[in-house]
């Protein structure tokens, strides 16, 4: 989607500039990825309930009983997306926003699980659908990178530099609103229309807004959670809570509004916790970081009839492997192996180490006979268990001989 090497956009823009990418200068095209008539099937056609739809005009959220109702026969709950009063609301010149597309539309699906390895952060994809001549939310930032991806028509961007660099989640827009509607107004770092095919990355804390100018524009924003230092801050500060130093109560009568009586207990703090810091190893901070980092991606579709069916029929010569995006991880502690994955933890005992590795790292399929290190019906159990698990798949394709 970026038409340098993904080096150079590591040390030159990834949270820090800003970059344009025309659709001349990259290789591959977005026309396989969303459409207008994707938008139109999902808007009437899927059944789409709130929170995956949001209608809004000049930085106003529309509320969703506007555009929302009963479902009909054997539909009836009453916040299913009503496709006419979508219409009138998009005539008048609102914009739709589909969110969390990675979750219901396959090319983005596999766009997201793609980019998310990639990147090694979580990844969310949403569509604005903006009316032409129309602005669907007033000059903001994100706390998050995105990734602009125009799909149709043509929309003018207007960039300012950031008034709070690198927001985290929970500092948003609007703590800063006063600043951001001032740096607004000033002359902008850029400003550029991006036409189909177009790709613009900004990173979290530029200040943006966007105009739809002739057709209806559609774009897709992919998001990206960045993970931040001051996550492994908080990493730290949850393995400080095994110090009994740092669980000790403050004085009985302390007043903790008053500096002079927190300085003794603050100074003692601050001791403590260098030290603990001190002895915190990185392979620390990783099993609480990965603990937060499960379930923030969801692995790859794996077709629960197909699997169903190929279960029935495991055997010998059964090809498995890990489910694509699946972040499985085998550990060992005593007389046992963990197993954790997106959905928990699995427990096997040592003897079960050659066998977890074969399937586990293997960048292929693999023939469950050729699984080393168990009997064939300890290797069958094995991977009937993975399989109701989802975390190995099997080969569904007809082979040959069938």
């Amino acid at each position: 989607m970026i038409a340098i090497s993904e080096e150079r956009f590591a040390a030159d823009f990834w949270g820090t500039a800003p970059l344009l990418t025309r659709r001349s200068e990259h290789e591959r095209g977005l026309d396989d990825l969303f459409s207008t008539e994707g938008a139109d099937e999902i808007l009437s056609m899927r059944g789409l309930r709130t929170p995956f739809v949001r209608v809004a005009k000049d930085g106003v959220i529309v509320d969703s009983s506007r555009y929302t109702g009963p479902g009909g026969v054997g539909a009836a709950v009453g916040d299913q997306v009503l496709d006419e009063r979508i219409l009138d609301l998009f005539a008048s010149g609102h914009t739709i926003v589909l969110q969390a597309l990675h979750r219901s539309w396959p090319p983005l699906m596999a766009l997201a699980g793609t980019l998310s390895a990639e990147l090694g952060h979580p990844v969310q994809i949403n569509a604005y659908i903006t009316p032409e001549q129309s602005r669907g939310f007033a000059a903001h930032y994100d706390v998050h990178d995105v990734f602009v991806l125009q799909i149709a028509g043509s929309k003018r961007w207007i960039v300012h530099d950031p008034v709070h660099p690198h927001p985290l989640r929970d500092q948003p827009w609007t703590q800063h609103r006063s600043a951001v509607e001032s740096r607004a107004k000033t002359a902008p770092r850029d400003e550029s229309v991006l036409e189909a095919g177009d790709v613009l990355y900004l990173p979290r804390g530029f200040i943006h807004s966007a105009d739809a100018l002739a057709g209806v524009s559609i774009h897709l924003t992919v998001g990206i959670h960045n993970h931040t230092r001051h996550d492994l801050t908080r990493a730290l500060l949850e393995l400080a809570a095994d110090d009994p130093r740092l669980r000790r109560a403050l004085p009985m009568g302390v007043d903790v509004r008053d500096p002079d009586q927190l300085e003794t207990d603050l100074a003692s703090t601050v001791e403590a916790l260098a030290d603990l810091i001190r002895e915190i190893s990185p392979a620390d901070v990783a099993r609480v970081m990965e603990r937060r980092d499960r379930g923030s991606s969801r692995p790859s579709p794996l077709r629960p009839l197909a699997q169903a069916k190929a279960l029935d029929m495991l055997g010998a010569d059964t090809r498995i492997r890990l489910r694509p995006q699946q972040r499985a991880k085998l550990s060992a502690g005593g007389t046992d192996l963990t197993l954790t994955h997106g959905g928990g933890t699995l427990s096997f005992g040592l003897d079960h180490a050659e066998a977890l590795r074969a399937v586990l790292h293997s960048d292929t399929e693999i023939g469950i006979d050729e699984i080393p290190g168990l009997t064939n019906r300890q290797r069958l159990e094995l991977v009937e268990l993975l399989m109701r698990e989802g975390i190995l798949v099997a080969d569904t394709s007809p082979s040959p001989e069938r």
